[in-house]
């Protein structure tokens, strides 16, 4: 039979897919698959990870792959705990501060230390190379299923008919919101917040202050008649950020937009009294997982056009979030969902409700000093009554004349952060109870010894 040209032509078309087909594949089994059929990519990565985990840094550090390396045998080196020093962090500093102003969740390394296979990740240099995932979209959308997955377990949030929307941290999802929620208004809003209140609303909304809006203070005073027709978006911080405790709007009417910052809203820090179903609610990974570097946070919004308006907000900020960062988020969300879903939750309130009775024991020795009431109450979570375990200690020197409390408590060692940073008086000073275990050691420590000491000093000014 004589072939015509078109055969010819479809002949070698197709002789010349089949050759780059298998030179395709011959290169594809070179780069992911070694001589005995095995999976190969990965193991270099993971052998590299294994190595730096096994260096030695006398519990009191890490070592890390991305760490300074040694200009001895090209190791990275031991990242030493405060305090700690040498080469293998078994030094322990004299005199050293206890420094409790961060709110650094390293309380949660040791839940991870054991959950580190189930919680790793591993990314080959061609993972997710694009803009954005199919469909044009800048979300995971297993991700936002995981999280609503995460709060039905958590019971503290509701998520069913509500947007969700992908943040630099809650920090950058708190300014997408105030845009957002001022986006189409009449005139100006003020923003407010109830002392005390995280100092961050302030800086950031002065920061990025524009034509919509401005910050305005506090919020008790927009609640008086005289504003009645003013925009006002208030930031509510439940539990609230410094002292722990659940809070409402203050200001109310229908010129009055909420955003609620649950970044402690989670079973370890606080009673749940019942799922929260505001309008806008914002979340942080930092506080849930303890992952503050990720940078990952989001926020559970009802109505679709201030959706539209963070979603707007954040790309053109950073054209949506990284996607390792939202593969690291997924592979997260879903360690803690194996079983129940509920370890972390078990393990970080015992730990955290620990914390709060040493440093409760301690003060209760004190007259010179006191820490915020929070009173026991009913968790949907653990469904029963269960008593406090914030993030922080929201300290107050009671005598007159100690105006300044982090500076007195500096004379005894321990850094805090000031009063006038959460808008009230110096005579309050927070301390954080979330850092590692030889941060918070060192602060009881030291706490221990400045109230042993006030008795001794009440005694020599009765002479």
């Amino acid at each position: 039979m004589v072939m015509g040209g078109k055969g010819k032509s479809y002949c070698w078309l197709s002789l010349c897919l089949l050759g780059s087909t298998i030179v395709n594949i011959y290169f594809l089994s070179d780069l992911y698959i070694d001589g005995k059929g095995k999976v190969s990519w990965s193991e270099e990565g993971a052998a590299k990870a294994e190595e730096v985990a096994s260096i030695y840094c006398s519990n009191h550090g890490r070592a890390y792959l991305d760490g300074v390396v040694s200009s001895f045998d090209g190791k990275p080196v031991c990242e030493c705990h405060t305090c700690y020093a040498g080469s293998d962090c078994s030094l322990l500093s004299p005199d050293c501060a206890a420094d409790a102003d961060s709110g650094d969740p390293l309380f949660l390394e040791p839940f991870w230390m054991h959950h580190a296979s189930s919680s790793a990740v591993l990314i080959s240099g061609c993972h997710r190379m694009s803009y954005s995932f199919p469909g044009s979209t800048a979300i995971s959308e297993v991700l936002d299923s995981h999280i609503r997955r995460l709060h039905h377990v958590a019971k503290n949030a509701l998520t069913d008919g509500k947007y969700i929307v992908f943040g630099g941290g809650s920090t950058q999802l708190l300014n997408a919101a105030v845009y957002a929620l001022s986006a189409n208004l009449s005139s100006p809003a003020s923003v407010v917040a109830s002392a005390p209140f995280y100092p961050l609303y302030k800086t950031q909304t002065d920061f990025f202050q524009n034509k919509n809006y401005a910050f305005k203070g506090e919020a008790s005073l927009m609640s008086n008649a005289s504003y009645a027709n003013t925009n006002v978006i208030e930031f509510v911080t439940s539990p609230n950020n410094p002292d722990g405790n659940l809070k409402e709007a203050v200001c109310k009417g229908p010129n009055v937009r909420a955003i609620y910052d649950h970044a402690y809203f989670w079973p370890h820090f606080t009673a749940i009294p019942s799922p929260a179903d505001e309008d806008v609610m914002i979340f942080t990974m930092s506080k849930l997982t303890g992952h503050a570097g990720s940078r990952f946070g989001w926020a559970l919004v009802k109505d679709e056009e201030v959706y539209n308006n963070m979603m707007m907000y954040i790309s053109v900020a950073e054209m949506g979030i990284s996607r390792e960062t939202q593969l690291r988020a997924l592979q997260l969300m879903k360690a803690i969902l194996r079983g129940d879903g509920k370890e972390i939750f078990d393990y970080a309130f015992e730990k955290m409700s620990a914390r709060w009775g040493k440093i409760s024991r301690i003060f209760s020795k004190s007259k010179r000093f006191s820490i915020q009431e929070i009173p026991p109450l009913y968790c949907n979570f653990f469904d029963k009554v269960r008593g406090p375990s914030p993030g922080y200690a929201w300290v107050k020197c009671e005598r007159e004349e100690d105006l300044d409390c982090t500076r007195v408590l500096r004379e005894a060692n321990i850094i805090g952060r000031a009063g006038s940073r959460f808008s009230v008086d110096d005579h309050y000073v927070r301390l954080s109870l979330l850092k590692g275990d030889d941060d918070f050691n060192l602060l009881l420590n030291h706490l221990e010894t400045l109230v042993d000491e006030e008795g001794g000093l009440e005694a020599v000014s009765s002479f």
